[in-house]
């Protein structure tokens, strides 16, 4: 999830530098992993989450490890050191926060009984997915494919029995007006994040607008209720998806007609899923649309290398041509007869014998 830039280049003969992330996503990648610790410890005293307690922990251990460790893996090979180190424990905790943010939005979203491996499985297939899944991108690579959202996807496909936590654990606890509360919070909190930080405003838009419309049409063409596909919006689980997950800076695109693609194309690829039954349509809609976009990517950059070389070819072959005149010729004198005179001298020339 991390969004991250180039360092500056390294001078002649010294080490390659770690890349060091962008102040503002910094900033919202805080945001965000305070964001979800709090509603993690509300949903575990007062709201009614249902995965045993020690999970998050569980979870939390799992993705720092992998995070840490494919990170020392990929310094080594690098011959840089570590993002996590030479700026102390700031450094470390900023490091963490992609990590920290996907296992607990794993543990939160996921359901698998008390099958602990399985959590513990999709944590790692979340966190380790960053440093397989990659694509180029402004010339590095960085991952496409949402972390949270394909560890879930993985563990639905690879465990039939697995599914998502139900819905109602959000508000189980509560009642009356705070069953209102906790969306609007939700809402709020997300908008001033993605509008003042992330960006994705665009992004969000187009996915409600996209969302409202395949319901509408699905209802149309399928015969199915309207109301009800509308209704999905409210609920506390679809605000989450909406404000937190869809919107992830590091695999969602920026400029805003991307963004409007993106959005649109989750709801569409959701309205299809949905309209052929397939349960749990919202996370591979989303994947779906990250693996396209990833080749996208890769399109882009396998074209502009094309180009590139085709350039150097011609550049190398324009360097290469023999000249017609030989060092120290000197130039031919301009002929003074006509070829289109028959030979004829042109009028006024003086002509010498």
């Amino acid at each position: 999830m991390a969004e991250t830039t180039a360092a500056p280049p390294a001078a002649a003969g010294a080490a390659p530098s770690a890349p060091h992330h962008n102040p503002k996503v910094i900033t919202a990648l805080r945001r965000f992993a305070i964001s979800i610790t709090v509603f993690n410890v509300l949903g575990y005293t007062v709201l009614g989450f249902e995965q045993p307690w020690l999970w998050p922990f569980i979870a939390l251990a799992t993705g720092y490890l992998v995070e840490i460790g494919l990170e020392a893996v990929s310094a080594r090979q690098g011959g840089r050191p570590p993002r996590f180190a030479g700026n102390g424990f700031r450094g470390v905790v900023e490091f963490l926060y992609p990590a920290h943010i996907t296992a607990l939005a794993m543990n939160m979203l996921i359901y698998v009984n008390d099958n602990v491996w399985a959590m513990i499985f999709g944590v790692t297939v979340a966190v380790g997915a960053k440093w397989v899944l990659r694509a180029p991108v402004r010339g590095r690579l960085r991952h496409f494919m949402n972390p949270s959202n394909f560890g879930i996807t993985v563990i639905l496909l690879v465990f039939p029995w697995a599914s998502i936590a139900p819905p109602y654990h959000f508000t189980e606890h509560v009642g009356t007006v705070v069953d209102w509360l906790i969306p609007v919070i939700i809402i709020v909190a997300g908008t001033m994040l993605n509008g003042m930080l992330t960006g994705r405003l665009w992004l969000i838009t187009a996915w409600l607008v996209g969302f409202a419309l395949q319901a509408v049409v699905r209802g149309v063409l399928l015969d199915v209720s309207i109301p009800a596909g509308l209704g999905m919006m409210t609920g506390v689980a679809f605000v989450l998806f909406t404000n937190y997950m869809v919107t992830d800076p590091g695999t969602s695109p920026s400029r805003p007609l991307s963004q409007i693609a993106f959005g649109g194309g989750v709801a569409a690829v959701y309205g299809v899923l949905t309209g052929m039954s397939i349960p749990y349509g919202i996370f591979f809609a989303t994947a779906i649309v990250c693996l396209f976009r990833g080749g996208f990517l890769w399109a882009l950059d396998i074209v502009e290398r094309a180009r590139l070389q085709r350039e150097e070819q011609q550049r190398a072959q324009a360097a290469a041509a023999p000249t017609t005149e030989e060092p120290g010729d000197e130039p031919a004198a301009k002929s003074t007869v006509d070829p289109r005179r028959n030979g004829a001298v042109q009028p006024g020339e003086v002509v010498r014998t």
